[in-house]
């Protein structure tokens, strides 16, 4: 249930607690350890009957204690358990240097009679932002993003991310996805196990610090989409030890897919007309879009979620609380189907993991599967609407770097690894759908995925006297061309998607996007490990001049047909130079 106490406060800085009755079934009487008979000098000194009385005493005190935890659960029988917990809505903590959650204080700051959260102000509110369809999202985790710099200066804060910002608008990217930034346990994790659903993560800086990092961000032009955990949450997390039932599910929904206490939002309390899980969660997201004035959330394991319901009134809530701003839902929904984006589905898109595992399979190995990735590369053949749809990768936090699969699966490194890489780049900026940028992918990183430290090295595109990272500062520059290519052609903005060309035999494959203003792109692929020489590609929609892209020429063609060389997997990007054309920049 709910409690409130009114306390009048003068104006301060305030630690507080709750110390409370707990109802939850898994705080169990705890059961004494078994003495240390081995090393207790009193216990080597009694005779064997003693000893024997001893031991048995001590058995049936724990047999006694499992009773009793037995009816705690099953009967719900509660003893006076008193425990000390931290404000579930506080938006600041003090863990006291201790994983302890019973330790931790929350912080509550009055000035003016009033709950003060800190006193930034807003500078660039008003800046305009991309809408969804012509985003190019930049995954991030923010304790991992800075640091891996060659000095021994450390970072790993809002505030380090606001000194890259200059970078990500060189790439080119208008969106950033953080990875979860509520208060975890420890000073370092992925953020998938929140314990504090309202305040910040304090080893990545104050309220004041995120806000000024996404003010930057929007200054900049790009949107700021936040990771949230809805599935679940840590098990030290208060409400979890409150009364776990009243929030939580019982058991597990699924054993083998449970990352921690799993959110009921089928739970209603008919006493207090209240959906208790969901009004937690929904006040959690209304802070986090009202008060960090966030432009979008990633909903993590959202199929796990099994509550459609839910996930249609939560995002609505989102978008009440933002406003006239464009502001975008994405779920991590695997596998992923369009019942979760489509006209009856709760989100705007949903993760594209299948698209990574096709494209995956074509870097990685030789024998291509051309209708799997025609599923993929125009999503509407396999039941979504458009392009906000779906998100488009060939890296996130949840997989290995395809370099990784490329060194381990096939020992492929060096020039045919980063040529591999490019083609793979290319289809996902080519593709329909929003493309996700996973860090450090764009600089070529050779890294095996780790929940732990995992600085991104950006040593690999700084100034080499012997040039040997070479082709990292290459692929960061191609990667830099294509955003600004897809961002500079309407065509990637529509659905307009249309496969001209398909040579299993070669194992070749073209399609063409195009805009009702006259931007129209050719997109041609070699899957294969062959160099085609004198290759005709015939169907394209124009005669004229085209651009080719990938290497910077014009070239004219005539009869509807291109005849050009095509490298190993090698794709050419052919933009249209004909009325209606786009600025081109490589």
């Amino acid at each position: 249930g709910y409690f409130r106490a009114t306390v009048d406060l003068a104006d301060g800085i305030y630690h507080y607690q709750f110390k409370i009755v707990t109802k939850s079934w898994f705080e169990a009487e705890p059961e004494p350890a078994l003495p240390d008979y081995e090393h207790d000098e009193q216990f080597n000194e009694m005779t064997n009957e003693e000893k024997l009385e001893k031991t048995e005493a001590h058995s049936k005190l724990i047999a006694e204690i499992r009773e009793r935890n037995r009816l705690r659960e099953e009967e719900a029988t509660f003893t006076e358990i008193w425990y000390t917990f931290v404000d579930p809505y506080a938006t600041d903590v003090d863990e006291r240097g201790t994983d302890d959650a019973h330790k931790a204080v929350g912080i509550l700051t009055i000035k003016n009679g009033k709950r003060l959260i800190d006193e930034y102000e807003w500078k660039y509110d008003d800046c305009m932002l991309p809408p969804d369809e012509e985003l190019v999202i930049y995954e991030l985790h923010v304790g991992d993003f800075s640091g891996g710099e060659k000095d021994t200066y450390v970072r790993g804060q809002f505030k380090h991310i606001i000194e890259k910002i200059e970078y990500l608008k060189e790439l080119g990217v208008n969106a950033i996805e953080l990875m979860p930034v509520k208060e975890y346990p420890g000073n370092h994790s992925w953020g998938y196990n929140p314990r504090y659903y309202f305040a910040i993560e304090t080893s990545y800086g104050t309220t004041a610090d995120m806000k000024q990092m996404i003010d930057e961000f929007h200054k900049n032009g790009m949107r700021v989409i936040c990771d949230g955990v809805y599935n679940h949450s840590d098990c030290s997390s208060p409400l979890t030890q409150i009364d776990h039932d009243y929030w939580y599910h019982h058991n597990p929904k699924d054993v083998s897919m449970s990352w921690g206490p799993e959110w009921n939002y089928g739970h209603f309390d008919q006493k207090y007309n209240v959906w208790p899980a969901r009004k937690f969660i929904g006040d959690s997201i209304r802070y986090m879009v009202e008060e960090f004035h966030i432009d979008g959330i990633r909903f993590d394991a959202a199929r796990q979620i099994q509550n459609f319901d839910f996930l249609h009134w939560v995002t609505k809530e989102a978008k009440k609380a933002a406003g006239s701003k464009p502001f975008y839902t994405v779920a991590e929904f695997l596998p992923d189907e369009p019942c979760i984006t489509n006209i009856d589905g709760p989100m705007d898109g949903c993760w594209h993991d299948s698209f990574y595992w096709a494209l995956r399979d074509c870097i990685l190995y030789d024998n291509v599967d051309l209708e799997r990735l025609k599923s993929v590369i125009d999503c509407r053949r396999q039941g979504f609407f458009g392009v906000p749809n779906v998100v488009n990768y060939i890296g996130n936090h949840d997989h290995d770097r395809l370099f990784v699969e490329l060194g381990k699966e096939r020992n492929i490194f060096g020039d045919e690894a980063f040529r591999r890489i490019r083609l793979g780049v290319v289809i996902q900026m080519t593709a329909m759908g929003i493309p996700m940028i996973w860090m450090g992918e764009e600089i070529g990183e050779y890294k095996e995925k780790s929940p732990g430290v995992s600085k991104v090295d950006w040593s690999l595109i700084e100034d080499r006297p012997d040039n040997s990272n070479a082709q990292n500062k290459a692929l960061v520059a191609f990667y830099r061309g294509l955003v600004h290519l897809r961002k500079g052609n309407k065509a990637f903005f529509t659905t307009n998607l249309e496969y001209i060309h398909e040579d299993g035999n070669a194992k070749v494959l073209a399609f063409q996007r195009w805009s009702d203003t006259g931007d129209r792109v050719v997109v041609i692929i070699n899957f294969s490990q062959n160099f085609l020489a004198g290759y005709t590609v015939p169907n394209l929609p124009c005669n004229g001049c085209w651009h080719e892209w990938t290497f910077n020429y014009d070239l004219n063609n005539a009869n509807n047909e291109v005849i050009l060389d095509l490298a190993e997997h090698e794709a050419k990007i052919l933009v249209w130079r004909g009325e209606g054309k786009t600025e081109v920049k490589n």
